[in-house]
């Protein structure tokens, strides 16, 4: 792929932060971006430029249709000064099947691959030294025909942003706290749940800020049958442990393919922890707080890696895990997967990509 380039000048270039530990999560962007088109005769016009504001139509589809998908991936600054990724290519894979669910044309992978890596060699600079922080990525296809009507769009745009990001969680590697909605859900069956789709997180914002304003970090997600089901906490995957074993919901079409989650599950064998996908339902986890069978709970994900619960709230009732202490498998697995993510621990298992 021949990618053009319009770079902005070097004494136009934005100043970087004194300190990327204390940055905001996706406040602040770099100096360019990465864009190319599809208009029925495949992927075209491959282009670096300036980070800038998008022309499109009113009409354009992604404002009334919504064919819009994401992803979230983060760069890494090893102790070699090295720029890592972590697992790209399953997020090149879980874009496509998103593309798949919405009727958007896929990306071939190592173009996908290529356009991430050509944008981060030129903005290499903007990737953090410090362990905790690290340049968050954002590749994004959205339709682009302008034309009213209910069908999918025949014009599309990839672009990819980046961000430079302190911790995911204000309040540090500390554990949070969970409101079970009983009213509100994610995801349905045969809905778009596994896609990684804006209206996925739109829908979720009411019940969010309803768990906000009772005081808790982030929604437990209940399936939207019964609401009986544990599914996903806020936008990320969940675990348990339970009864000596590493218990998580198993995919079934409402769950995100989360890429953490895929590596804690790999993972937990090697570190001497069983692994068990199930339907796991509300009243069998908030037994097992009570009976000690529960030892943890911790959700999985790219922009906070692992997070560690302390409390729910369920039918009026608080029920508190561990103390509200972090426990220590979430602190391996935290320990583990960053250790790797920032080349500190040998990657034995071939996740990590070398930029450069």
């Amino acid at each position: 792929m021949i990618i053009s380039r319009e770079l902005t000048a070097k004494e136009k270039l934005k100043p970087l932060f004194d300190d990327p530990l204390k940055l905001p999560f996706g406040k602040n962007f770099t100096d360019h971006m990465f864009s190319m088109d599809h208009c029925g005769s495949g992927w075209q016009n491959p282009c670096i430029k300036p980070y800038q504001p998008l022309v499109l139509q009113p009409s354009a589809n992604v404002f009334h249709y919504s064919q819009e998908v994401f992803e979230g991936q983060k760069a890494y600054r090893s102790p070699k000064n090295e720029i890592l990724l972590f697992r790209p290519r399953e997020n090149a894979r879980r874009l496509n099947r998103s593309l798949q669910r919405l009727c958007m044309p896929e990306i071939p992978e190592e173009m996908f691959l290529e356009a991430e890596c050509e944008l981060l060699k030129i903005e290499e600079r903007w990737v953090p030294g410090q362990k905790g922080a690290s340049l968050y990525i954002r590749p994004t296809v959205i339709g682009t025909e302008a034309a009213l009507g209910i069908k999918a769009s025949s014009e599309y745009l990839f672009f990819i942003i980046l961000s430079p990001v302190g911790p995911y969680f204000k309040e540090g590697f500390n554990p949070v706290s969970l409101w079970v909605s009983a009213t509100y859900s994610r995801a349905g069956s045969g809905g778009t749940g596994e896609a990684k789709t804006g209206g996925n997180y739109a829908g979720s914002l009411l019940a969010t800020r309803e768990a906000t304003q009772k005081g808790y970090s982030q929604v437990l997600w209940l399936d939207a049958g019964e609401h009986r089901y544990i599914e996903e906490v806020g936008a990320m995957n969940i675990f348990f442990v339970l009864g000596g074993k590493l218990v998580t919901p198993s995919l079934g079409g409402t769950i995100l393919h989360g890429i953490t989650r895929k590596s804690v599950l790999e993972l937990a064998p090697e570190l001497g922890l069983p692994v068990e996908e199930r339907r796991i339902a509300i009243d069998e986890v908030i037994e097992g707080i009570h009976t000690g069978k529960l030892t943890e709970i911790f959700g999985a994900g790219t922009a906070a890696v692992i997070s560690p619960v302390g409390k729910i709230a369920f039918q009026g009732s608080d029920h508190v895990i561990n103390g509200n202490q972090t426990g220590p498998w979430a602190q391996k697995f935290f320990a583990t997967l960053t250790g790797i993510q920032y080349g500190e621990i040998e990657d034995r298992h071939g996740w990590v990509f070398k930029v450069k």
